[in-house]
Order: structure tokens, then C-alpha cells, then sequence
């Protein structure tokens, strides 16, 4: 496909693009998937190969995790449903997980171009017809539809779930506290007050501040 035939790219902000596929727990509309809830749209190159495999086991051991912050996590390859199925039992067996999560059946590559999710620079990450594999795609949708973070890593390197983790927390913290996070920020650190709010409008907000500088104020969020 060519660069003008894509679609636009998405931005944070974007609304995540509507599709329907067969995926591992069957077939779904993908905005009907998302309903009330947050997702966690990830691609891997290929079914069967190692760093995938290990990936996909270490999201199945996290789910119940993301699952209690009201996510729903949905993965993705350029692989049929029979692949998948069958996969599936080697990730169980290799990284004694037990994963529940679907994983979307996109041969065509439909949803991966609808999504940018195709390498179109590294030419050996290619299948057995010489078709552009997927690469590490990383998409946390929010339950407006909307796209609130973007991550990509080539074929070569596997992701870190504690990071997609900690970025969840992250905004669905700032979303619900009209706070913002400070740097390798965890929850139960303190957070950083917006430049936006006073530091009069602050003191009344929160039960303390610290100020380092004008711009640089601190508060510790209350449970």
C-alpha cells in the first residue's frame, strides 16, 4: 500500500479507528469491545517466534492486573486464527501463563495499516511471501474512544509491561486528579500541579503544597 493510499496518521487525540475482525474469543466490533472501558491495543510480528512469545506470556500474567484499573488488553499479528489458536498453548507452556485475552487474526493486514502498525524499514521483518510484518505497536484507548498514548519498538526489542503498567496508572491518575506525573513517577509518589492551576486555587484543592520553584509545585494525593 502505498504512503498516500494510508490513512492519516493517528495522533494522541485521535479517535481510535472503528473495525471489525475475527480474533481468538471470536468475532467483534471494535468500538462495541472497548464499551465503557479503557484497552490496551498491542501488535507483535509473528506468531511463533521467541520474543513474542514471551511477550504475550508476560501481558497473560499481568492481566488480572490491568483488568482491576478496568482495562481490557487485545493483541494483534499478521497471522490467521488457526496460528493463533494454536500458539496460544505454546505461550501457556513456555511462560506458565494462562492467557484470556483475544488476540485479532489480521492476515491482511487491515487493521495493522489502519493503525500503522506495518515496518516499512526493516526489510527483513517480512513473512514467507515477503509482506511487511507487524511491528511492537502499543495504543491505550481511553472509553471515549479517544487515543491517549502511542508506543513503537522495532521487531527486535520486546516491550516492558511494567511500563505500559506505570503510563496507565499514570493517566488514569492526571485524568482523575487534574494532576500531572513528574519523571519514572509510581503511584504513591507525589505528583506535579499544573502550571494552569494557582497556587491560591492549590492550597484549596489539596491538602498541602510544595513549591520549588513557581512552576514546580508538588502535592501527595490522598487514598
Amino acid at each position: 500500500m502505498a504512503q498516500d493510499e494510508r490513512s492519516p496518521p493517528l495522533r494522541l487525540g485521535s479517535t481510535a479507528p472503528n473495525f471489525n475482525a475475527e480474533t481468538t474469543n471470536g468475532p467483534i466490533d471494535f468500538h462495541e469491545f472497548i464499551g465503557n472501558s479503557w484497552v490496551i491495543l498491542f501488535s507483535h510480528p509473528a506468531d511463533f517466534t521467541p520474543i513474542c512469545t514471551t511477550e504475550l506470556g508476560a501481558f497473560a500474567k499481568l492481566e488480572p492486573d490491568f483488568t482491576a484499573r478496568g482495562v481490557k488488553l487485545i493483541g494483534l499479528s499478521a497471522n490467521g486464527l488457526k496460528s493463533h489458536e494454536d500458539w496460544i498453548k505454546d505461550i501457556n507452556e513456555v511462560t506458565g501463563s494462562n492467557l484470556k485475552f483475544p488476540i485479532i487474526a489480521d492476515p491482511e493486514r487491515k487493521v495493522a495499516y489502519l493503525y500503522d502498525m506495518v515496518d516499512y524499514q526493516d526489510t527483513t521483518n517480512v513473512d514467507e511471501k515477503g509482506l511487511a510484518l507487524t511491528i511492537r505497536s502499543v495504543f491505550i484507548i481511553d472509553p471515549k474512544k479517544t487515543i491517549r498514548l502511542i508506543m513503537t519498538y522495532p521487531a527486535s526489542t520486546g516491550r516492558n509491561t511494567a511500563e505500559v503498567l506505570r503510563v496507565l496508572d499514570a493517566l488514569q491518575t492526571t485524568e482523575k486528579k487534574g494532576v500531572t506525573t513528574p519523571i519514572n513517577w509510581l503511584p504513591g509518589d507525589d505528583v506535579v500541579i499544573p502550571p494552569t492551576v494557582s497556587t491560591e486555587d492549590a492550597k484549596k484543592k489539596f491538602d498541602e503544597i510544595r513549591i520549588v520553584k513557581p512552576y514546580l509545585r508538588f502535592t501527595t494525593l490522598k487514598n
